[in-house]
């Protein structure tokens, strides 16, 4: 018997699933029969309490429930308080942004100083890790390859299934400052053997670097960038370290570290999570869109021809006919996003650097334009604005960095956050989340085999 392709779809295959579509659809009449709240969300698309949490806040709405500007807190700080304090003295704020996620309190000067030098010490992989591991089998999706090498990482780790806080926190910490590597790297071999190249570099990490610059000199072969890169790529960071335990990967981290297991298995778990389209890849489509915008424009200082143009994707004439507008809106937010709010500003000094202000100008249109049409088409409770993905795939683009590892970085980012709710569980959870699936399947008598149709 030859051996067949993994990717090949078979009539056998075609066959089984008439019978799953058959057998395995549920009636949507008896989720409201029930009561079930689908995706964990009520009739108002408000999240279902499941858990307590003191590492985040995602506010949408005033205290009386009304649409309001969205606030973002890290630790009960606002995210804008936060971001003024990095700008206003001059430094990186991711780390200092872990810091006070896994520890709940922000650092003094000595405290962040020896935090960082302790990072800067986790920024190595085992000797031939690159080779034997990320090398020798290259994965098209960089998300799969970073979850494939945190799970060997476990064969590495001399007692990696030991739950205590102290060993957990040392692997967390290792996996934070060993991502940037994880997601680069693996990159770098996808892209080594699709270009069928001979030539191949790797920058080893420079422990005296933020994580950002680190980011941008290993990425770059001849390892330069500048102060606004890496200022922006480190606002970035910042920004997407953390947004409630509700959200699909965090809500993940908490229920898989629930039963008790490693490290290695929750974060890789949380990487499966992010890289869902749904979740982690919607800056990837925000771009798409903006592609077809910009071969669609003439004239990209004209906002009729823009309106005109977005008008087109909200009546399913246009890009992919879903009569989506990527990058407007959110589940929790209403007026305006923070993470977008607080990105724009450098957005535009990154665009004006690189003589792409023609292409910001067109971004901040189809922003301005498509909540007023998105609301004058649908019916909107809570408002539309501007998420963060709406910029970031642009931010990426103008800093080089390929498609490929746009959703990497957001996990490089939100491991800060996964490792604080991976904390936070084992210090507050004594019991394995299992919420209620209630059996809608009528009991039946058992056929005998040969009475079977």
């Amino acid at each position: 018997m030859s051996k067949r392709d993994y990717s090949e779809i078979t009539d056998d295959i075609r066959s089984l699933v008439q019978k799953i579509n058959r057998n395995g659809v549920i009636d949507r009449e008896l989720y409201d029969r029930y009561q079930v709240n689908r995706g964990l969300r009520d009739l108002n698309g408000n999240g279902v309490l499941t858990g307590l949490t003191e590492i985040s806040e995602v506010l949408g709405k005033s205290p009386e429930g009304d649409p309001a500007p969205g606030q973002l807190y890290y630790r009960g700080y606002n995210i804008q308080d936060l971001v003024q304090g990095f700008l206003k003295e001059e430094r990186y704020g991711f780390e200092e942004i872990t810091y006070l996620l896994l520890f709940g309190a922000l650092p003094g000067r000595q405290a962040l100083k020896a935090f960082e030098e302790l990072l800067g010490s986790y920024r190595t992989l085992p000797n031939s890790f690159v080779r034997d591991i990320i090398m020798k089998a290259p994965s098209t999706n960089m998300m799969n390859s970073m979850a494939r090498s945190v799970l060997t990482l476990y064969a590495y780790d001399r007692n990696p299934d030991d739950t205590s806080l102290e060993n957990v926190l040392r692997q967390c910490l290792q996996l934070i400052a060993m991502f940037p590597q994880l997601a680069l790297h693996s990159y770098q071999a996808y892209d080594y053997y699709r270009r069928e190249s001979s030539s191949f570099f790797i920058h080893d990490p420079n422990p005296a670097l933020s994580t950002a610059e680190n980011i941008l000199m290993m990425l770059r072969p001849d390892g330069r960038f500048t102060a606004t890169e890496a200022r922006v790529l480190d606002m970035a960071l910042v920004i997407h370290a953390e947004h409630g335990g509700g959200n699909n990967s965090s809500f993940t981290t908490h229920v898989v570290t629930s039963s008790g297991t490693d490290t290695y298995a929750a974060i890789s778990a949380a990487l499966g999570s992010l890289k869902g389209p749904k979740h982690g890849g919607a800056n990837i489509k925000v771009t798409h869109m903006m592609e077809e915008i910009k071969h669609t424009v003439r004239d990209w200082s004209d906002e009729g021809e823009i309106t005109s143009c977005v008008q087109q994707i909200l009546d399913r004439k246009a890009f992919d006919r879903t009569g989506l507008v990527y990058g407007i809106g959110h589940a929790i937010y209403s007026q305006s996003d923070p993470r977008a709010e607080i990105f724009r500003r450098f957005v535009q000094s990154l665009a004006r650097e690189k003589n792409l202000e023609q292409e910001y100008y067109l971004y901040a249109t189809v922003e301005k334009v498509a909540p007023n049409l998105i609301s004058g088409q649908r019916k909107m409770y809570k408002g539309v604005s501007a998420n963060v993905d709406f910029y970031s795939g642009f931010v990426y683009q103008m800093l080089g960095i390929p498609e490929e590892l746009f959703t990497p970085l957001f996990a490089i980012a939100r491991i800060s956050g996964w490792c604080a709710h991976r904390i936070e569980e084992l210090l507050n959870g004594n019991r394995i989340i299992r919420p209620a699936y209630k059996a809608v399947q009528p009991r039946r008598e058992y056929i005998p085999l040969d009475e079977r149709e």
